[in-house]
């Protein structure tokens, strides 16, 4: 008994970890971006402004673009590289709280509209943009009730100002939010009187402030006074939006104190309410995976067992039938394919994203790129995007010298520049339109250089590494010799048709990830946060087994039906998922986006553009190794006369 138990901890440790691993929030392993600050009462609590965005037009703009009021200097935070690409543009603001100091009424500047602001600031109405902003590294949330559900939801900053008209008049007018009510909550430590801020909320109003006599700075508000404890509790008289109108910037501040600790203060931002939706997925992947599963299994018995094992025993003309198939072609299966060099270019690229891939989403899974890491995951794709080049060239280079190819630098270049060079010019086109319309999310020139060094510093030279040493290994030898003459084939049934059948190999591991793919669009495009990574891990697994799978069985009944062209064919099958996700996509921009600028359209289509063929590179590897694993093992099982 005392043997065992040391295992059943052991078991029980490993059940455990898992538990952790794959519960949604990941809460076991939250390891954010900061550590946390303690704060003593009366401390300064500094508030950052971040980028205005907008759902519709999805361009965004730096906060001091607009007519607010702005510190004595601007000053910049340092940014990592996933924030400049996400168009962050972080600043300081004249908004100082201090802490469980609650202030009333703060006037913070007051300023004249001109036409050319009062036009800016309607746009920004008219398009409705939110501002946002961060305090210790948390993000700005309005809180909404839902009083269907009795919760409350969370929106992401506020919105600049909003539209509406005077009673008995018919013409609409905008309105700005000029007063904010912050209520930041706090959780204190009872031993040290220290406290941590773990939430940070607004209340948004716009309001007409009134004063008497002439503006000094020092003047008494009428509408807003904290000595006659008149405080501004709805926009009933609004603050109209116009040339020459003046507008008085106040806030509110209130300390809150929770129960909620430093460590989880991020849950509420990442509530799932619909983690049913996920399980549901996942289930019907799985159904998919079972299905393709058992076919794999049927194939495999039935010509690796009784195939082979019977190959030189025909018993029956039936059994006779059955073996024309495949092993008729074993003299061809393994030729070399047309435009080879390509294949080989496309196979590399396609193991240097799926290292990244799987790479980043462990990390992911385990909490380092949690989104208070903010530009973490966008920083850990492009390294190690640049640091996996060593895989993309040693498969490429492992990959050629079997093709009894000779020119292995000429591969090696191809790899390193032309999914990279492809992606980095489309990128280049979306920039130009962003910074055409003078948006913070243009790619400063700078950033531009390091992603260039990236590429051209890090990634190609670790490919020409990974392809050298791939390429200095002895050629992978074919399981069966190739004939000299290649055979005919004979003409195929219509389902066997080439793009028909890698139309339909698409379908099944698209259907994997379509429910997935949902919400992960709606957190790109309506800018809320994605976390939940350990669906998103699983969801991988399937489709990575998916891929394979569909890939192997179409790849048999092609060679049953005698045509040993499989090369290409395998990375299409499973590569043209890629082409079901850009339909998707446009489904998703005209179903449940509301973009009406024609540049908002092209960066949104111009961008799902290079996730699909991303994509597609990602999947046509895994079926092409999967095929390429499958025709080795069954033709290297037949003894061939």
């Amino acid at each position: 008994m005392e043997v065992a138990r040391p295992q059943l901890i052991h078991r029980w440790i490993s059940v455990m970890l898992l538990i952790c691993l794959f519960s949604y929030e990941a809460h076991c392993f939250y390891l954010p971006g900061v550590a946390p600050q303690d704060f003593q009462k009366g401390d300064p609590l500094m508030v950052k402004v971040n980028k205005l965005t907008s759902t519709k037009t999805q361009l965004p703009y730096s906060y001091y673009s607009l007519p607010y009021c702005k510190p004595e200097q601007i000053v910049d935070s340092a940014e990592n590289l996933g924030e400049v690409l996400r168009g962050d543009r972080i600043e300081n603001s004249p908004y100082e709280f201090h802490m469980r100091e609650p202030q009333m009424c703060n006037v913070v500047c007051r300023t004249v509209l001109n036409a050319k602001t009062a036009k800016e600031l309607k746009e920004k109405i008219e398009d409705e943009y939110r501002v946002n902003m961060i305090l210790d590294n948390l993000p700005l949330v309005m809180p909404i009730k839902r009083p269907d559900l009795d919760t409350t939801v969370y929106q992401h900053g506020f919105h600049v100002g909003l539209k509406g008209q005077y009673a008995g008049s018919k013409e609409e007018k905008h309105f700005i939010h000029n007063h904010l009510t912050f209520t930041v909550k706090f959780h204190k430590d009872p031993q040290t009187d220290a406290a941590r801020v773990v939430g940070f909320e607004v209340r948004p109003f716009s309001v007409k402030h009134e004063y008497d006599g002439e503006w000094n700075g020092k003047n008494r508000l009428t509408t807003c006074d904290p000595h006659a404890k008149r405080t501004v509790t709805s926009s009933d008289s609004p603050q109209e939006v116009e040339d020459k109108k003046e507008i008085i910037f106040t806030y509110d501040v209130e300390f809150e104190e929770s129960d909620i600790k430093w460590a989880s203060r991020w849950d509420t931002y990442l509530l799932m309410a619909d983690d049913q939706i996920h399980w549901f997925s996942i289930v019907n992947s799985l159904m998919i995976v079972l299905f393709l599963s058992g076919m794999v299994a049927m194939i495999m018995l039935r010509t690796l067992y009784r195939d082979i094992s019977k190959y030189n025993q025909l018993e029956t003309q039936e059994e006779a039938q059955e073996e024309t198939g495949w092993k008729l072609v074993h003299g061809d299966v393994f030729r070399p394919p047309i435009n080879s060099d390509l294949l080989c270019v496309y196979v590399g690229t396609g193991v240097q994203f799926f290292g990244m891939t799987v790479v980043t989403m462990t990390f992911a899974v385990l909490g380092f790129l949690s989104p208070s890491n903010r530009g973490g995951l966008m920083t850990a794709m492009l390294l190690l995007w640049a640091f996996m080049g060593v895989f993309a060239g040693y498969a490429s280079a492992r990959l050629y010298k079997m093709y009894k190819g000779t020119e292995w630098k000429k591969i090696t270049l191809k790899t390193a520049l032309m999914f990279p060079g492809i992606v980095f010019v489309l990128f280049f086109v979306l920039n130009a339109l962003i910074w055409g319309e003078k948006s913070s999310g243009a790619v400063p020139f700078g950033t531009m250089f390091a992603l260039v060094f990236l590429w051209f510093g890090i990634a190609v030279p670790l490919v020409f590494v990974g392809s050298y040493v791939g390429f200095k290994k002895p050629a992978i030898e074919d399981p069966v010799k190739t004939n000299k003459i290649p055979r005919q084939i004979p003409e195929q049934a219509w389902y066997m048709n080439p793009v028909f059948s890698i139309l339909i190999g698409g379908i099944l591991p698209f259907g994997a990830v379509f429910i997935e793919l949902f919400f992960i669009l709606t957190s790109i495009w309506l800018q809320q946060f994605y976390y939940i990574f350990g669906f998103l891990f699983i969801v991988l697994v399937i489709l990575i087994i998916t891929c394979a799978e569909i890939t192997i069985v179409l790849c048999y009944f092609q060679l049953c039906s005698e045509d040993y062209l499989w090369w290409w064919r395998s990375y299409l099958t499973s590569g043209s998922s890629a082409l079901y996700l850009f339909l998707y996509a446009a489904f998703y921009f005209f179903t449940k986006l509301e973009i009406t600028k024609p540049v908002s359209g092209m960066l949104y289509f111009g961008y799902m553009l290079i996730a699909s063929y991303a994509f597609f590179v990602l999947t046509g590897t895994i079926g092409f190794y999967a095929c390429f694993w499958f025709t080795r093992l069954i033709y290297s099982s037949v003894k061939i006369d």
